[in-house]
Parts: structure tokens; sequence; C-alpha cells
């Protein structure tokens, strides 16, 4: 039984560890040309940009310009999360009102911080759900599949995005994107990744600083058009492989804890257990 249980834990470790890797590799990606600008900084300087052809180099500028998020690639601009998405904000019924709340997975996801914090990048399991007339009475924002969401209040800075549509409390922003947006979830998820909020107030507590009206000015680096598009295709590969890994993950994650107590109750054989992982590894 130990054996079993212990072959689930292993593929969710090495699920997790290349995942982690994977993440690493688009983080790098974004941060060299979108906040280093090695490839713009390279050509500056006359050098052949590392790691990219000719016509993918020829697609960035070659110098710098000021702007409010201090020098970036000239003809690239600064826009706010309002300019590029429709920022919108959660909502919690009353909470004296128990029947709003409901533990049951077929009710409506409902996200809050402590749901945001388990380290994956898609926003999955919910520890509550929210009943349909809740979210009906109470104007909850229903937030669309792949759609980066933020915490804003308390623990500031916490990314995710969805893999399903969803709902959040009020300490959670989302950035809805329409057809043809100017960026990606991917793209917006990477840069609030790795930005500074402490930047967003003067004041000490941060916590009691930021508000929706902050979160819809956060500026955002808008690249060139064709520099986004080259982008995109390449991370928008590693993040389905992530997606795809999270969902095997949950699936693993669910199996173990139901094999657990049947296999102690002996309602399930070792056997039945191994065709049953075998049938999950096919898959």
């Amino acid at each position: 039984m130990v054996d079993v249980l212990r072959q689930l834990d292993d593929r969710i470790t090495l699920l997790r560890e290349t995942n982690a890797t994977l993440e690493a590799i688009a983080q790098a990606l974004f941060k060299s040309w979108f906040v280093d600008f090695d490839p713009v900084r390279a050509k500056m300087e006359g050098r052949a940009p590392e790691g990219m052809d000719e016509a993918t180099a020829a697609l960035f500028p070659d110098g710098l310009e000021a702007s409010e998020l201090g020098e970036v690639p000239g003809g690239w601009r600064v826009l706010s999360l309002a300019d590029i998405s429709t920022v919108g904000i959660g909502k919690t019924p009353p909470r004296k009102e128990k029947h709003w709340f409901s533990e049951d997975a077929a009710d409506i996801r409902w996200v809050s911080i402590r749901d945001m914090g388990a380290g994956s990048i898609y926003a999955s399991r919910t520890s509550e759900f929210l009943t349909d007339e809740a979210v009906s009475k109470f104007n909850v924002r229903r937030v669309p599949g792949d759609t980066v969401l933020m915490s804003f209040k308390m623990t500031i800075g916490r990314v995710a995005i969805t893999d399903g549509e969803m709902t959040t409390n009020e300490a959670i922003a989302h950035f809805k994107l329409e057809p043809g947006a100017l960026l990606s979830s991917e793209y917006i998820y990477l840069y609030l990744k790795q930005f500074d909020f402490s930047k967003l107030s003067s004041t000490s507590s941060i916590a009691d600083a930021v508000n929706s009206k902050t979160v819809r000015e956060i500026p955002i680096l808008v690249p060139g058009a064709d520099v986004f598009g080259v982008f995109q295709s390449q991370v928008r590969v590693l993040f389905a492989t992530l997606k795809n890994a999270e969902l095997q993950m949950q699936t693993l994650s669910t199996l173990r804890d139901t094999l657990l107590p049947r296999l102690i109750s002996g309602q399930l054989c070792l056997s039945e257990a191994q065709i049953m992982m075998e049938s999950i590894a096919a898959a």
C-alpha cells in the first residue's frame, strides 16, 4: 500500500518540479525581453542579440526612451491595466447568511487569497463555492477562464490564471481581455509576477493604500505588436504544458486521497489500485 501511494506522490513531485522549470524559462524570457531589454541593449552596442535569429532581432528597436517606467524601448508604450483590459473586483455575499455559501463542487467556485496561495499558476480548487442564486442576487462578477487574478488587499500581489469560469472575493481583482486585446493573459501574469508592488504606495502600509483605483492604474509596458506576437507564440506552448500538468497533479492528488481510506478499510485491494493508476497513466 505504501509503495502504491509513494508512486503517486513521486509522479506529483515530478510534475511539480517540471512545472517550476517551465515557469522559470517563461519568466527568464520575459525578463530578458521586457524588463532588462537585452535585445535592444545588444543592438545599441552593435552586437547581435543572443539566442534569436536575425528576423526576430530585427523586430526590436535599437534605442531607449524615457517613460513613467523609466527607460523603455523606443516606440513601445506604457498604458494602464484598465487601458488593456476590463478590470473587475470580486464580492462576498453576507457572511451571516450562510445559505449563500456551499461546499458542493457542483456550485460556482469562489476564489479567496488563501486559495491562491497554493503555488499553482492556474487557480482551480477553492475551499468554498457560491450558489447560482447568490451570484445573481449580489451581482458577483463571473470571471472567464484564462483570466489573470491578482490579490490587492491584505496580501498584495498573489497572481494566478483561472482554469475555467469562477468568482472571487472582494480582495481579488481580475483582468478580462477582449478578442484582439493588445496583450495576453500569459504576458500580464508574467508582468505582475515580477512587478514591484511597493511602488504603488508611499505610505508605510501598502495593505492600507492599495485600492481598486490603484489596481486599475497599474502601468504596464506594451511592446511592439510584432515582438509581442513572437513572444506569445513561444510562451503559449509553455503555458499549455503547465496547465495540462496541473490538471494531472489534481487528478493524481484526488486519486491518492480517495485510495488511502479505501485501501486501509479493505474496500479496495492493491491490484485494483494498481489498475486504476495504470489507467490514468495511459490517459
